[in-house]
């Protein structure tokens, strides 16, 4: 039973993917190509190492700890896929969609998410035209490792608090989602001043991503809580292990 669960749940995560890969047009998405001036999309990408070096650590640990957990690292990076094709025009040089990162930040932590950001970044780049190699290490640094950081904090954060699974999985999907954008607002911010003053750039950047990413944040949240509850259904047990459950 479990294992066939687990044959739908890699079929299931290539067959969306593959839908959404050859139906959805091609758009700008996350900071868009050429949008950073070099010295930025180089120190972004600097920033990034150390955080992809300590995720890879953390896959390979998870996978020789228990195979299994190959299933739900594919999950959660066809989840991130998905979602963050969703995306709804926002501002120049970007637009909005939710990230999916909250979902498996919960399930391996913040680290992880970093390395399967990172795929997920590079095939829309290369293959979609969504996003770019040079604003790679930005987009990399909002998405796959801020927004996963908030969402995995706040997740035990509230556990401690006696908030219900459920419930925590939707405050941190939607605050790790929140927290990506307000990265991403900062990031434009300070690589684009408005005349001379960064701090008022931002809070424009902030307002216009407001518009469209509280309301995507929600759904999100909502999404993020279905599947958890459909993995929790079917097979709890290394959710109990990782003491993502009690």
């Amino acid at each position: 039973m479990k294992v066939q669960f687990e044959k739908k749940v890699v079929s299931g995560a290539v067959l969306i993917a593959i839908v959404f890969m050859f139906n959805l047009p091609v758009q700008a998405m996350h900071i868009s190509e050429g949008f950073l001036p070099p010295a930025w999309a180089l120190a972004w990408g600097l920033i990034c190492l150390p955080f992809l070096t300590a995720g890879f650590f953390t896959i390979q640990r998870n996978i020789t700890a228990d195979p299994k957990n190959l299933v739900l690292l594919a999950l959660s990076g066809a989840f991130v896929f998905v979602m963050s094709a969703l995306k709804i025009p926002s501002v120049t040089g970007s637009c909005s969609h939710p990230t999916g990162v909250g979902l498996g930040a919960v399930l391996f932590g913040p680290l992880a998410m970093s390395i399967i950001s990172l795929i997920v970044l590079l095939f829309q780049a290369l293959l979609l035209a969504h996003g770019g190699l040079t604003t790679l290490g930005a987009n990399l640094f909002s998405m796959g490792i801020i927004g996963p950081i908030v969402a995995y904090l706040v997740y035990r954060l509230t556990r401690l608090m006696g908030t219900t699974p459920g419930l925590a999985i939707f405050i941190a999907a939607f605050l790790g989602d929140i927290l990506t954008y307000v990265t991403t607002a900062v990031q434009l911010g300070m690589a684009h001043p408005d005349q001379g003053n960064i701090g008022l750039s931002i809070v424009k950047f902030l307002g216009l991503f407001a518009l469209t990413q509280i309301p995507l944040a929600i759904v999100e949240g909502l999404v993020s809580v279905v599947v958890f509850n459909v993995i929790t259904s079917h097979d709890d047990r290394l959710l109990r292990e990782r003491q993502v459950i009690s």
